[in-house]
């Protein structure tokens, strides 16, 4: 197992959620109606993101016995690689626009890129960052080599 195809991320309104992301610039394809959507696929570059009901999402893991659903820090971040301070930027802009809550405005970071947090309407952290050596490959997925 070398690959991660999809994340999906458990939302409490699909409805709203979709619309933040929408604004935020990612093209989407819904699945079922358009006001209540059983899923949301991201028709994003690399891997992909999903987006589902979060009770559904505790059911499908397990019907008997779902793992509990709690608020506050879940231990793990999306990131987005920009490939300009600019860009960091403007999708900051956008993402508070769209009312994601600014958690660290970009700023020049420890390891010498740029970058900043912010969560999305369902509390998920978001990495927007730029390091001037990054590399993209033809699908726009950052290149991480060996040393």
């Amino acid at each position: 197992m070398n690959r991660l195809n999809i994340i999906t991320l458990g939302t409490k309104d699909i409805v709203k959620s979709h619309k933040f992301f929408k604004q935020l610039g990612f093209d989407t394809s819904v699945r079922g109606n358009e006001c209540n959507p059983d899923i949301i696929f991201f028709k994003n570059e690399g891997t992909r993101i999903a987006l589902y009901p979060l009770e559904e999402l505790a059911l499908d893991i397990n019907k008997k016995n779902p793992p509990e659903i709690t608020s506050g820090f879940p231990g793990i971040t999306l990131a987005y690689n920009a490939k300009s301070k600019k860009e960091v930027e403007e999708i900051f802009k956008k993402a508070e626009l769209a009312g994601a809550a600014i958690q660290k405005k970009p700023q020049k970071t420890d390891w010498g890129g740029y970058g900043g947090y912010f969560t999305d309407l369902d509390g998920y952290y978001w990495e927007v960052a730029y390091g001037d050596i990054w590399e993209f490959d033809e699908s726009n997925m950052l290149i991480i080599e060996d040393e």
